[in-house]
């Protein structure tokens, strides 16, 4: 007579778990931490000098505790900063109280206006990060879309269709990402 095996036989088991792994890896989608993309201008060598920037060309955007939003000393809704830092870097009507524009030349482009404007962020230390990446999309946007009209003025195309990395630099140069943020501190609450 045959002796039963007490054991069970596992080797079905492991082909079993790699399947099971497999199916859960290929059908679960793995979250990617994102942040906002930003290149940091190159450290200033200690003995330059300072360049001095005019009043009309800085676009100071203050966030409260609050989530309030003030703009060159108004309070401003969220909705409305893209139009406005649009407007003040591009500066259409040529107002006093916006950023200059001086005249450039770019390979592709032309000659075109460009502004001298910075966009100055400061948040508050009780910002919360939904109003901060808020405030940061709107601004980019701002960028982004006075990209995208130059690029459909000079070029016929919108930005994101150009494939011409040298086009792609002279219509970022034209319209540079030029938002300076400063270190949270505490502004307060009161608009």
């Amino acid at each position: 007579m045959v002796k039963k095996s007490t054991t069970i036989n596992s080797g079905s088991t492991a082909d079993l778990a790699f399947l099971c792994l497999a199916f859960f890896m290929m059908t679960s989608s793995m979250d990617h931490d994102a942040g906002i993309i930003r290149r940091l201008p190159p450290p200033i060598p200690p003995n330059a000098e300072k360049p001095e920037i005019k009043e009309r060309n800085v676009l100071q955007v203050l966030v409260n505790l609050h989530d309030q939003l003030r703009v060159k000393g108004e309070n401003l809704e969220i909705s409305e900063l893209r139009r406005v830092a649009k407007e003040f870097l591009s500066n259409p009507y040529g107002d006093p109280h916006k950023s200059e524009q001086i005249e450039r030349d770019f390979p592709g482009l032309g000659t075109v206006m460009v502004s001298r404007g910075v966009i100055s962020l400061q948040n508050d230390n009780g910002t919360s990060y939904e109003m901060y990446i808020k405030v940061q999309n709107e601004l980019a946007a701002a960028v982004n879309e006075l990209r995208d009209e130059l690029s459909r003025t000079h070029l016929g195309i919108p930005f994101a269709s150009l494939r011409n990395e040298d086009l792609i630099k002279s219509v970022q140069s034209a319209v540079p990402m030029a938002i300076s943020e400063a270190e949270p501190k505490n502004i307060g609450g009161n608009k």
